[in-house]
């Protein structure tokens, strides 16, 4: 009955595979992307406007400065 809701997708998060390079810090609290010759850090941050915080990709994906994004999760603030 519920077999079929509970199978493994074989195609399940292969997208990702690979994709840790394309992160600024691998396995950190970050979701920018690298700077990279084809992809610099030279955009500023929508919220902020700090120059140099975004790649093109970055930017392709809606994001804003790692200091924006722990700001608003509530995170980074001394109490």
């Amino acid at each position: 009955m519920y077999e079929d809701y509970y199978e493994e997708d074989e195609d399940a998060g292969r997208e990702w595979e690979g994709d840790e390079e394309d992160f600024a810090d691998p396995g950190g609290e970050s979701a920018l992307r690298a700077a990279t010759p084809t992809n610099p850090r030279n955009l500023p941050c929508p919220t902020c406007k700090r120059p140099d915080m975004l790649t093109p990709k970055d930017r392709a994906l809606g994001y804003q400065c790692d200091f924006c994004a722990r700001r608003d999760e509530g995170r980074g603030w001394d109490y």
